[in-house]
């Protein structure tokens, strides 16, 4: 039975940050595009997805604060905005280079606060979001210069859809028939509204106090908020509560290092 990859968000076990449980999307054997449009959208989702995770709200349980509310409804807007912006039908011819070529770009990952997130909301959308970046950076499409598909935008697109079709149902009382248009958009009027003592009972209200120690200050944080190139991230590997198997032949068990295939070089200053 051979031990196959995996395709699964990574965890970043990286001295503390392995610890806190960071992750990182899968870019699998494709650290680097000659798409400047995937390679532009990565960045702006992994940057702010990170921002986000990484706001007090992600270590308490109770309904995030409407400050994480509306950098998420901002998230999801530039995500639409790009990929309706520069996403070509099928009919449209596709600007081609005759003698140029594009210069590949490694990719820039934020690591990101996940697998021991308390916020269930946070996680899943923070989990939603590694899979959009998951899945933008193993697409054929890093092959092609400057042009993403509406296939693309569709399979990226649906990720970001969820994350704000669960936010305008469970949090803002958006009826589910209303949040499920593509182009459905909270207002103004109804993020000035938040209120989730309308949703939630008073159990879900009450959480306990932080571990202080627990919070790393933005100096901690700033080689992670610089953003790190593909090719000198360290220690990824599944997380260990993902099921593990065993190849019977070899006796060898998946899942114990890093999947993606590529030699990784130590990261600067190490």
């Amino acid at each position: 039975m051979p031990t196959f990859q995996t395709d699964q968000i990574l965890w970043y076990n990286n001295g503390v940050w392995g610890k806190l449980g960071f992750a990182v999307p899968n870019f699998g054997d494709d650290p680097s595009t000659i798409n400047s449009t995937i390679h532009y959208l990565v960045a702006v989702i992994g940057r702010n997805i990170q921002a986000i995770m990484l706001h007090t709200d992600a270590g308490m349980t109770r309904p995030p604060s409407i400050n994480t509310l509306t950098r998420v409804h901002k998230l999801v807007l530039r995500a639409r905005s790009i990929l309706a912006g520069r996403s070509v039908k099928p009919a449209t011819l596709n600007m081609e280079p005759q003698h140029a070529t594009p210069v590949p770009e490694v990719f820039t990952i934020y690591p990101t606060p996940y697998f021991q997130v308390r916020n269930a909301f946070l996680k899943e959308w923070g989990g939603l979001a590694l899979m959009a970046l998951t899945e933008a950076m193993q697409h054929t499409e890093n092959a092609r210069g400057y042009e993403v598909s509406t296939d693309f935008a569709g399979l990226v697109g649906q990720y970001v859809h969820r994350i704000y079709k669960l936010m305008a149902t469970e949090l803002f009382g958006v009826p589910a028939a209303d949040a499920a248009a593509l182009d459905f958009t909270l207002t103004a009027e109804q993020l000035a509204s938040y209120d989730p003592g309308q949703f939630f009972t008073s159990t879900e209200m009450i959480d306990v106090v932080a571990t202080i120690q627990e919070i790393p200050t933005e100096d901690d944080l700033s080689v992670l908020t610089a953003g790190i190139p593909a090719t000198e991230l360290v220690n990824l590997q599944p997380y260990p509560n993902a099921p593990a198997f065993e190849d019977k032949e070899s006796g060898a068990t998946a899942g114990a290092t890093s999947t993606s295939g590529v030699s990784f070089a130590d990261p600067p200053g190490a």
